[in-house]
């Protein structure tokens, strides 16, 4: 056996998911090493709902802007408002977001490192080493290696941990995404321009699958767009969105590009010792394309399953993580995915969807689900109703005009 350090759980990935978890199991006392590249900002919207603020404790003052309402823009350019009545849409900038969830970690007790991860590898104990090669200034930048007990893979949509850890990890399909931050306008910007409203344009031309969007984070705004169809152009669909949008001539801050996947992994662990958590277990909801508060809470459900290993010894518990997920939010992501088959396949469906979302029942019900995340059970009628009144559109019983 190698006399390296040791830790309890080696956390690989910084992000949500990782932050998270390293927070949870360093405040219940676990040795924690938190792995992070450094230096990158993941490409998103931003937004997080009110859930999020009360389940993880985040300060209002993390929120770089609120905002009020939505705007769905349809192929034919209907433009249909959905105010937040006694709610709001808390956004985020990323760059900073994400640092203070590290450093909340590392308040808790938790060790930070900046480092690549190159490797799960084995002790002669069976005890998994992680090969990581350091950030700049450290060992004349040559490869590292730890132990660890248990280990979190929390590196994102194309995790290596994953890949090379957890069967089936290969083979997760994602959804391309590429935003470009832009400097919001002041009072004299696009007179369609609202810093309280998020705008989303479900054209085939912005996005043949998905959509695209103009998120106002206060002094920025991020305009992207996102799609599985190989070979678009999502920066060329880019530049039209800012044209669309009015922001075409906004100063361009940087400009980012990151998969989304597409649906859970079946499975998050390797049967052993680790599981995966975040974007590396597919944790993104289906439609609305939201992975914020669904990492959160994948790094909590993940360092919690990890704590019961650690205490038991029994591997069997790493699946807890990936069945308490889905058993709360499967359905949401069921329905999100039939939602995004049926509605975001033609120009003709998009018509019809925007059009849906005139009517009270279903901007009721799509806020109070996004903002408390789970389905409204306590309104059977207005479901019925949104039931009845989808059916139409679907079947072309009702216009979309």
């Amino acid at each position: 056996m190698t006399n390296l350090e040791t830790f309890d759980v080696v956390i690989v990935g910084g992000g949500p998911a990782g932050a998270t978890a390293a927070t949870d199991l360093a405040k219940r006392g676990r040795r924690v090493l938190l792995l992070d590249r450094g230096g990158r900002i993941k490409p998103c919207g931003g937004a997080i709902p009110p859930q999020a603020m009360r389940e993880f404790e985040i300060p209002e003052s993390m929120l770089a802007n609120q905002v009020n309402s939505a705007r769905m823009v349809s192929p034919s350019d209907q433009r249909v408002d959905m105010p937040i009545n006694g709610g709001y849409v808390g956004m985020v900038d990323r760059e900073h977001f994400d640092e203070w969830l590290r450093e909340r970690a590392a308040q808790a007790g938790a060790e930070r490192r900046t480092g690549t991860f190159e490797a799960v590898e084995r002790d002669t104990d069976g005890t998994a080493l992680i090969r990581y090669r350091p950030g700049a200034g450290r060992s004349g930048n040559e490869s590292e290696r730890v132990r660890a007990r248990a280990v979190i893979g929390a590196d994102g949509a194309h995790s290596a941990v994953g890949k090379q850890c957890v069967p089936g990890a290969d083979k997760i399909k994602y959804v391309a995404a590429y935003h470009e931050i832009v400097r919001t306008p002041d009072n004299g910007g696009p007179a369609d321009f609202d810093g309280t409203r998020c705008d989303v344009y479900y054209q085939g031309d912005i996005s043949p699958d998905f959509y695209g969007w103009v998120f106002p984070h206060g002094d920025t705004t991020s305009v992207g767009v996102g799609t599985a169809v190989e070979g678009f152009s999502l920066k060329s669909a880019t530049t039209e969105l800012r044209r669309r949008a009015g922001l075409e001539h906004a100063e361009t801050l940087r400009r980012e590009g990151a998969p989304i996947p597409l649906k859970p992994l079946k499975r998050w662990d390797n049967g052993r010792d680790l599981v995966l958590a975040g974007d590396a277990a597919g944790v993104v909801a289906p439609a609305s394309g939201e992975g914020i508060y669904y990492a959160l809470v994948g790094g909590r459900l993940a360092g919690d399953a990890v704590d019961t290993f650690l205490a038991t010894g029994d591997a069997r518990a790493l699946k807890s993580a990936r069945a308490h997920f889905m058993k709360a939010h499967g359905k949401v992501f069921w329905v999100l995915g039939m939602m995004q088959y049926f509605w975001y396949s033609s120009d003709k469906r998009r018509e019809r969807f925007v059009s849906m979302c005139k009517d009270p029942d279903v901007q009721s019900l799509t806020w109070d689900a996004y903002m408390n995340k789970r389905l409204v059970r306590a309104k059977p009628a207005a479901h019925l109703r949104v039931f009845f009144k989808d059916m139409a559109h679907l079947l072309g019983f009702v216009s979309a005009r």
